[in-house]
């Protein structure tokens, strides 16, 4: 279990980096007020872990002792539930969701080996995807946004 233990902190470290930059520079939110938002993210998403690790009932899914516990430490009332709340109101969602969905997406491929096997040109195509798939949301979002006269 101390194995899975540091693999989580190790990859709790490198996702809020992320998070961090990420939040930085698309929120305007200074690392250092994002920081304790962070850490208590981090910590309870690792104590759920830890929680799923330790009880012998597996059909549970860890998410669920994470969301559990995270409800929990934010109940009116409960001690320093304001702060809390105030730190983590810091980290915005869409800071948080792209280092996990780029993880995500890395690991369905099952390894980082298999990703750089597939060389330099895939991360080409998927940028130029990403862009396709970017700019004709754009489109068809300026268009719907000029049909009903909002812009």
């Amino acid at each position: 279990m101390l194995k899975s233990i540091q693999e989580w902190v190790l990859l709790f470290i490198i996702c809020s980096i992320s998070v961090l930059a990420g939040n930085w520079i698309g929120y305007d939110v200074m690392p250092l007020a994002a920081i304790p938002g962070i850490l208590v993210l981090a910590g309870v998403s690792l104590a759920g872990l830890i929680i799923h690790k330790a009880i012998p009932y597996k059909k549970v899914p860890s998410i669920a002792y994470i969301g559990i516990l995270a409800f929990i430490i934010t109940i009116p009332g409960m001690p320093f539930q304001e702060k809390l709340v105030e730190w983590t109101a810091q980290v915005n969602l869409l800071a948080i969701a792209t280092p996990i969905l780029a993880y995500a997406g890395i690991s369905i491929g099952r390894s980082w080996a298999d990703f750089k096997k597939l060389g330099w040109r895939t991360i080409v195509i998927g940028m130029f995807v990403l862009l396709g798939t970017y700019l004709g949301s754009a489109i068809v979002a300026e268009i719907i946004l000029r049909i009903q006269g909002i812009i």
